[in-house]
C-alpha cells in the first residue's frame, strides 16, 4: 500500500457514519435505499449507512439483468448478511431487453449505461416507497476519472465514498469486515458479461489512484509526475479521463440573466 493514500480507517469510518447520520437529520429521513450489486463500494457503503442510521433502516436493492454473472449474487448477499439490512430483488431483464427489441443495433455502451439508468430509477421509486433517501456508492476515483453514467450511478442524495480513492475504499473494507473476495475481485458494473472498469479505463486504480492524487491533491503538472517515474502513457490516459468528462461533473449549463444561479445557496 502506498503511504500517500493510506488513511486511519477508524477516524475516516467514524468521520463518514456521522456525515450519514447528519445529512439524514437535516433532511428529516431515517430510512436509506441502497443497490448492491456485490461490489466492495456497494459493501462499504452499505455498511456506514447501516452504522448510521440503524441496520432496519436499510434497504439494499439487487438488480441483475438476467442470470447474474457467477458469484455475483452470494457476494451480494454477503454484504447484506454483514449489514443486517432488509433487501429486495428486482430483474431488470425484462424492460430494459423489450426496449432495445426496438433498437437491435444499439451496442453495448447504450445498452449498458440504459441498464445504469434503470437501475437508478428503481432505486427512487423503491425510495418514495419506503419514504428512504437513496444512497449512493460512488468513489472519487470514479468521480475524477468520469466512469459514471449520468442520471445512473451518480444519481443519488449523498455519495459517502465520494473523497475515498478506490484504494482508500478497499482499505476501509477490510476494517469493517467485507469478506477478502469481494474486496480482491475486479471491479465491474456488471453491464455486460466480462465488464471490468480497468478494462474501459484503460488503467488500474493502483496506478490510476497515485497519478490522480498527485494531478488533484497535489496540484502537480503532468511533466512533474512522470519525472516521479509514472508511465507517461498512464498520466495522459488519466489526464484525458479526467478532460473528457469535466461536463459530467456540473450542474446543466444555464445562461446567466442576472438571476441566481440555479447551484446558488438560497437559504
Amino acid at each position: 500500500m502506498v503511504d500517500e493514500l493510506s488513511i486511519d480507517c477508524e477516524v475516516v469510518r467514524q468521520v463518514l457514519v456521522e456525515f450519514i447520520s447528519d445529512f439524514f437529520a437535516q433532511a428529516g429521513f431515517d430510512r436509506a435505499v441502497i443497490g448492491v450489486s456485490g461490489g466492495v463500494d456497494s459493501a462499504v457503503a452499505a455498511v456506514l449507512t447501516a452504522q448510521a442510521l440503524g441496520k432496519g433502516r436499510v434497504t439494499c436493492c439487487l438488480m441483475p439483468h438476467g442470470e447474474a454473472p457467477p458469484g455475483t449474487r452470494e457476494d451480494a448477499q454477503a454484504i447484506i448478511a454483514l449489514t443486517g439490512a432488509d433487501s429486495i430483488e428486482i430483474n431488470i431483464a425484462e424492460q430494459i431487453d423489450a426496449y432495445f427489441r426496438r433498437f437491435p443495433d444499439a451496442d453495448r455502451i447504450r445498452r449498458g449505461n440504459k441498464m445504469a439508468r434503470e437501475r437508478m430509477s428503481i432505486l427512487y421509486d423503491q425510495s418514495a416507497a419506503l419514504g428512504a433517501l437513496v444512497v449512493g456508492t460512488s468513489n472519487r476515483s470514479e468521480w475524477l476519472l468520469g466512469y459514471f453514467t449520468l442520471w445512473g450511478d451518480m444519481g443519488a442524495a449523498l455519495w459517502p465514498l465520494a473523497s475515498l480513492y478506490k484504494t482508500q475504499v478497499r482499505q476501509m473494507a477490510r476494517h469493517l469486515g467485507v469478506p477478502e473476495r469481494i474486496i480482491s475481485k475486479p471491479p465491474t458494473a456488471d453491464l455486460w458479461r466480462g465488464q471490468t472498469d480497468e478494462h474501459d479505463l484503460g488503467v488500474t486504480y493502483a496506478e490510476a489512484d497515485r497519478i490522480l492524487y498527485r494531478l488533484v491533491d497535489l496540484e502537480l503538472r503532468a511533466h512533474q509526475v512522470i519525472a516521479e517515474g509514472f508511465a507517461e502513457a498512464a498520466v495522459n490516459r488519466v489526464i484525458e479521463l479526467m478532460r473528457c468528462s469535466e461536463h459530467k461533473r456540473r450542474l446543466p449549463a444555464a445562461p446567466d440573466l442576472g438571476q441566481a444561479a440555479p447551484d446558488d445557496d438560497f437559504i
